[in-house]
């Protein structure tokens, strides 16, 4: 069905058919509806980069700083003994608790496809090993340092997109490069803190792992119908699953270090906020501005863990840190000035 242009794109159709010395430039009545339909497109689509921008940088934002409120829940239990496989099945299971319980209010269906099944266990495997890795980084190294090292997934996830062939604009490969050379500076050892390698290892395994997490949520096509909310809970329910596993097949007691109120508190807090939270709003964010730019503003996550490590466990704050953070804030500052979407 063909819509007739509105009286206000005729009439400005008609004047683009006289140039400026007066002469009419011919324009047949199809070219004019040609040319309406261009304006309209481009409208749509401007409105469509206005809106993913709004939607996307924040939740991308908000991704950083509740994923770095890691160790805030996570050291205080593992100072109480509580065995790591511990801590993350009940993350997972609380936080599984409380998204069903939102989608049944909700009334979305949990029903998924065999395919979509596979996707999701995939995802599940990837978000729980990033888990791991972390939480047996921070046993080796501080745990500021350890979620800043994990900062480096935004370079493995450009470089896994590089060759997907999706090429970053240089504005990001810059703030890359930018944000790159801020946590190299913010690993560097000095008089006050001694690096130990393992950690440092565990902590680029958490990083890869992550990064092919937030690839797979964005190119995978057998995925893009699933909400962001079902997307989370799924991953989530498979780390859940696992943990218990291994805790049921181990010599591991469950509640071993897990008692008092305050310790539950950290539990729910670790659910909610590093867990659902930031999964949720990684998902919203690479699927409105794309993985590689849902990766890089996750700069706000090693500054968050950082402050939390010298504000909350005391942790040094060196003049590396200072200037690697500073560092970074502008790279990602220069890369939202830059990009359109």
């Amino acid at each position: 069905m063909n819509r007739k242009p509105p009286i206000r794109i005729q009439k400005r159709l008609k004047v683009l058919r006289h140039d400026s010395s007066g002469t009419r430039i011919l324009f047949s009545h199809q070219q004019s509806k040609n040319i309406y339909k261009i304006l309209r497109i481009y409208s749509a689509n401007m409105k469509n980069i206005s809106k993913n921008a709004i939607i996307g940088y924040p939740a991308g934002i908000i991704t950083g700083i509740t994923y770095g409120l890691n160790p805030l829940f996570g050291v205080p239990l593992m100072k109480e003994g509580a065995a790591i496989e511990s801590i993350l099945f009940f993350r997972y299971a609380i936080a599984v608790l409380f998204l069903g319980g939102f989608l049944l209010l909700s009334r979305q269906s949990f029903k998924i496809s065999w395919k979509q099944a596979g996707v999701l266990l995939i995802l599940g495997l990837l978000y729980t090993s990033s888990s791991v890795f972390l939480f047996e980084a921070y046993s080796y190294i501080a745990s500021g340092l350890a979620t800043t090292i994990i900062f480096l997934y935004p370079v493995l996830v450009a470089i896994i997109m590089v060759f997907l062939r999706v090429v970053p604009s240089w504005p990001v490969w810059l703030s890359i490069i930018l944000t790159f050379v801020g946590v190299v500076i913010m690993t560097q050892s000095d008089s006050t803190q001694t690096i130990n390698p393992i950690g440092v290892i565990l902590s680029l395994g958490s990083a890869l792992v992550y990064a092919l997490f937030i690839v797979i949520i964005n190119r995978s096509k057998i995925i893009s119908n699933i909400s962001n909310s079902l997307l989370t809970f799924y991953a989530l329910t498979v780390g859940a699953i696992i943990f218990l596993g291994k805790i049921t097949l181990s010599d591991i007691h469950i509640t071993t270090g897990l008692t008092g109120n305050m310790v539950w508190l950290n539990l729910v807090g670790l659910a909610i906020l590093p867990t659902v939270v930031s999964t949720a709003t990684l998902a919203i964010a690479t699927r409105n501005i794309g993985a590689t730019k849902a990766s890089v503003l996750g700069v706000f996550e090693p500054v968050t863990a950082i402050l939390i490590g010298t504000v909350v466990f005391g942790e040094a704050l060196t003049t590396n840190i200072i200037v690697g953070i500073l560092l970074s804030i502008a790279a990602i500052t220069f890369m939202i000035a830059k990009t359109k979407r």
